[in-house]
C-alpha cells in the first residue's frame, strides 16, 4: 500500500486537487478543512506525513503543530501563505520537519513528501551510538538519555545523528547543512539554529552551561563527550 498522508488545509478546492495529484504517486490522501477534523482523522489513524496549513479557521497551524507534537512524532510539512521567515521560524521551533509557501508546484510538494519520508524511514549502517548517558539507536531512530526515551521529530533525529557521529568535532552550520539530507537549507538559512534550539530543549542541555551541545562562537556547534566513553555497535 502507499504512503498515507492526512492533509489539514481550509481550502477544499486545493485539498481535492491535492488529493488527486497525490494519488497518482501512489498516495493514500485523507483532507481536512477543519483542524479539529484533521486532529480525529490523526486520532483515528496515524498517517505517514501530514500537510499543514497555517492559515485555519478557529485555531492556527502553529497552534495545531503544536497540540500533534504532544503525543506524535510524525513528520509535519507546513504550507505557509506569504512565506514569511518568522513563520517558518515559528513554525521550525514547534516541531514541523519542513515548509512549502503557497504558491507551490505540485510536483515540488511531492519532491518534498517524498524527501522527508525518505529521511525518516532511511536505515543507517551504524546500529547504535552512545555517549556518556545518552544512546541513539539509527536503525529504530530512538533517542534515550539517562534511560528516559526522548521523542524527536525526523529532522531532530536526524540532525542529532549529524551531531553524534561527529562527537568532538566542530560544525560549521555549511557543514551541517551538508550532511543534513535534502531541506531546503538556502531558503532559511537560520533552520540550523532553530533545531539545534530545539534539540538542546528536548535534552534537557542549558546552552549558557552545556553537558551535550556547545556553541563555539565565529564558527558553529561542537557535539561534547568523552571519546573513551563512546561506542558503535554494528547491526
Amino acid at each position: 500500500m502507499g504512503k498515507s498522508v492526512l492533509v489539514i488545509d481550509d481550502d477544499e478546492k486545493l485539498n481535492n486537487l491535492l488529493k488527486d495529484y497525490l494519488s497518482k504517486f501512489g498516495f493514500k490522501v485523507t483532507t481536512a478543512i477543519h483542524p479539529d477534523d484533521g486532529l480525529d482523522i490523526l486520532e483515528q489513524e496515524l498517517p505517514d506525513i501530514i500537510i499543514l496549513d497555517i492559515m485555519l479557521p478557529d485555531k492556527d497551524g502553529f497552534e495545531v503543530c503544536k497540540e500533534i507534537r504532544k503525543t506524535h512524532s510524525v513528520p509535519i510539512l507546513m504550507l505557509t501563505a506569504r512565506g514569511e521567515v518568522t513563520d517558518r521560524i515559528v513554525g521550525l521551533e514547534l516541531g514541523a520537519d519542513d515548509y512549502l509557501p503557497k504558491p507551490f508546484e505540485p510536483r515540488e510538494l511531492v519532491a518534498r513528501i517524498q524527501s522527508i519520508l525518505r529521511r525518516s524511514k532511511e536505515i543507517l549502517k551504524t546500529d547504535k551510538i552512545k555517549i556518556g548517558s545518552l544512546i541513539v539507536d539509527l536503525n529504530k531512530q530512538t533517542v534515550k538519555l539517562n534511560g528516559k526515551s526522548i521523542d524527536l521529530t525526523t529532522m531532530e533525529f536526524e540532525m542529532l545523528t549529524v551531531f553524534v557521529k561527529n562527537s568532538g568535532s566542530v560544525l560549521t552550520r555549511d557543514r551541517i547543512m551538508n550532511k543534513t539530507h535534502d531541506m531546503d537549507w538556502e531558503a532559511f538559512n537560520r533552520t540550523v539554529d532553530v533545531l539545534v534550539s530545539r534539540l538542546r530543549q528536548k535534552l534537557g542541555d542549558d546552552p549558557k552551561n552545556p553537558n551535550l551541545i556547545k556553541t563555539v562562537w565565529g564558527k558553529g556547534y561542537k557535539f561534547i563527550g568523552d571519546e573513551d566513553d563512546s561506542w558503535h555497535s554494528e547491526p
